[in-house]
């Protein structure tokens, strides 16, 4: 056994080795190099477990609430006066499921002055808007060589069929063009060809349900799209509108030929004082250009005037041959969303004040002057679109209550009566022989066939997910049947387009959809 004074040697020397080991470990475990720290005798004091003040308390609950309330970047407003004005917001959780302003009649495609009533019915759920909302949401738009489209053919598919009792089966759905880049906002036809506006910057051309080119336009939202020869015109929401010029070579391709107004305008009117007027009160613009978004564009009978409508109240004449604005017509107290030519010199122009207006046009030198031949109509409710019938004997006018009024134009244009078939605003119509298509924000499309003045629902067509924003029909140049078939062309904020072959047929033995001719 050692003896003690050994013992306690080796312990001690023990328990240096240990605690030099500690130090080591220590000094890998903190890589950080610095200085020797001076100890001052005092330990540090962690604050991480003291909550802060009740003044910063109440700041932060104050901003979460405010954060809530104010609408975040990602809200989405579709700009309309009247007609279709909604606000959708996204806020939190809540992303596009409030209906945020109304205004004469709730407001849309973005725009849009499509047309809600102001006055909602009871019998309406709130997932009807909570459904338009979602569909209006925003994308970021594609690129122009990525084809947006996508192709379904529909073989000897059926639509749904009415549920009306007394109304014909639906038609045949012939196929479906579904959008990646935007909502469709516009069509037009011409022959075989297909033209597509949206909120993107293409314009596309499509060719028997398959892709045939597009052009681009760095303009906005394309509203309105008319065709006059080898030109076609677009309405944008820049308030300009382009010309476009067809390869009579190749239908593939399209160039730009021109802009309205054009340079040469703005150059002459620069020289004279009164080449610019009051724009919104605060500043001036070219008297020929619009301040606001184009609406809407029309022809006249012979195609030689263009027409355009625009929300800054007013419409403007353009000759075709030159391009020149002739004249600029403060129209209504509200966007004009519809402007159709008529015969015997007749524009008929409808607002988002609720009015149906009827202006004459008259020759004067070289240029022209529309005089206001009377009010048609004046209501609560936006008008949202007009059509006049092919034989040019009828005037249509669809509105935000979803209700269709008409006139009998070889009758002094007197009231010939109103009938409903929608439960929401109808947003766009159109004309076929006989028949009347209203395309509507209930997401239905219903086909109406017009005897002497009664008219019957034949049809209505189903398939769309979201509000029907624009319709183009031309005549089924393929058919064999005896009967007058047509393609209907249906663009919706679905982003979709679909393609619907309907007849002309002889209504059934059924009565009349009832009308109110008491005005």
């Amino acid at each position: 056994m050692l003896p003690t004074n050994v013992v306690e040697m080796l312990a001690s020397r023990e328990k240096q080795v240990f605690l030099s080991d500690s130090e080591d470990e220590k000094a890998e475990a903190d890589p950080t190099p610095g200085k020797k720290k001076k100890n001052s005798g005092l330990e540090p004091v962690i604050l991480n477990h003291i909550p802060p003040p009740q003044c910063l308390q109440s700041s932060m609950e104050f901003l979460k609430k405010r954060k809530m309330q104010v609408p975040s970047m990602e809200t989405i407003r579709f700009k309309k006066r009247g007609g279709f004005n909604v606000l959708f917001e996204e806020t939190g959780s809540a992303a596009g499921q409030k209906v945020a302003r109304l205004k004469n009649s709730i407001s849309g495609e973005e725009d849009s002055k499509d047309g809600l009533p102001t006055s909602i019915n009871s019998s309406f759920s709130n997932q009807d808007f909570s459904s338009l909302a979602s569909f209006s949401s925003g994308s970021s738009p594609s690129s122009f060589r990525k084809s947006p489209w996508t192709s379904f053919a529909a073989n000897n598919t059926l639509c749904s069929s009415v549920d009306e009792a007394n109304a014909t089966p639906a038609k045949e759905l012939i196929g479906s063009l579904v959008r990646e880049e935007g909502h469709a906002y516009s069509l037009a036809v011409s022959g075989d060809l297909l033209y597509t506006g949206s909120d993107s910057k293409n314009i596309r051309v499509w060719l028997k349900q398959k892709a045939h080119g597009g052009f681009t336009s760095y303009g906005g939202l394309v509203k309105a799209i008319v065709i006059a020869g080898e030109k076609v015109f677009t309405g944008h929401r820049d308030g300009k509108i382009r010309v476009w010029r067809v390869s009579s070579r190749n239908t593939r391709i399209h160039r730009r030929v021109g802009t309205l107004p054009t340079l040469k305008d703005y150059f002459k009117s620069s020289f004279v004082p009164t080449g610019f007027s009051e724009v919104k009160g605060c500043r001036s613009g070219l008297w020929q250009k619009h301040s606001d978004a184009i609406s809407c564009l029309c022809l006249n009978e012979d195609k030689t005037l263009l027409y355009s409508g625009s929300w800054d109240k007013t419409f403007k004449v353009w000759r075709i041959s030159d391009w020149r604005c002739l004249e600029s017509v403060r129209a209504h107290d509200d966007a004009v969303n519809s402007i159709v030519a008529g015969c015997d010199g007749l524009v008929f122009t409808g607002s988002a004040d609720g009015s149906v207006k009827v202006w004459r046009r008259e020759i004067e030198g070289k240029g022209t002057s529309h005089l206001l031949s009377r009010s048609l109509f004046k209501q609560e409710y936006a008008i949202t679109s007009l059509a006049l019938s092919p034989d040019g004997k009828f005037i249509y006018c669809g509105s935000s209550d979803g209700v269709v009024n008409f006139w009998d134009c070889e009758n002094n244009i007197s009231h010939g009566g109103a009938f409903r078939g929608h439960k929401l605003a109808i947003l766009c119509l159109v004309t076929a022989g006989d028949l009347l298509i209203t395309g509507s924000a209930d997401k239905t499309i219903l086909v109406w066939k017009r005897c002497g003045n009664q008219h019957f629902l034949l049809t209505r067509l189903t398939g769309h997910n979201g509000p029907v924003k624009c319709l183009a029909i031309e005549k089924d140049h393929e058919s064999t049947s005896s009967e007058n078939q047509w393609i209907l062309y249906s663009g919706s904020l679905d982003k979709s387009v679909k393609l619907w072959r309907i007849t002309d047929q002889t209504p059934p033995a059924q009565s009349p959809i009832d009308t109110d001719s008491s005005e």
